[in-house]
């Protein structure tokens, strides 16, 4: 009797270990959003439409929701690098590319950041204030604006 007691108990063990496996979503930083912003650039080139890292990381996902202070940094840092170059190149030719991936660069940051409970609102800030810059506080041009905005929707609606 205390053998089946025993064999139960173990099997029952098995069961709820086995039904855990796979449904647990590790809420971590993927390792390609550590990769730099030389990185992010090339996920962006096909954007706006679905921007990957490595082909595979969907550009929200590296804002996860545990994330470490040290991760946070090294994508942070990407990501607003990132910002800051496609700003002035968008500056530079206002309604291209550039301004088109600026935008969903922070659309799907913002999508990243809304299941973070707020981990991430400073970052979204700078990456905000990185690609709205503007020398001497002028106001953008419409095409900058409204290019930046359809970018924009790209990112936070994704694919």
């Amino acid at each position: 009797m205390r053998g089946n007691v025993a064999l139960s108990l173990l099997l029952a063990g098995i069961a709820v270990a086995a039904s855990g496996c796979g449904d647990a979503k590790d809420a971590s930083t993927p390792v390609a959003c550590l990769a730099g912003s030389q990185a992010y650039l090339k996920a962006l080139e096909p954007a706006a439409g679905d921007a990957r890292l490595d082909d595979e990381t969907p550009l929200p996902d590296c804002l996860a929701e545990n994330q470490s202070p040290g991760d946070l940094a090294k994508v942070g840092e990407a990501m607003v690098a990132v910002a800051t170059q496609l700003n002035a190149e968008a500056r530079a030719e206002p309604g291209g590319s550039a301004n088109l991936h600026l935008g969903y660069l922070l659309g799907a940051a913002q999508r990243g950041a809304e299941r973070t409970e707020g981990i991430h609102a400073d970052l979204i800030r700078r990456l905000t204030v990185a690609a709205r810059y503007t020398p001497g506080n002028r106001p953008l041009p419409p095409t900058f604006l409204r290019t930046y905005r359809v970018g924009f929707g790209a990112g936070l609606v994704g694919p």
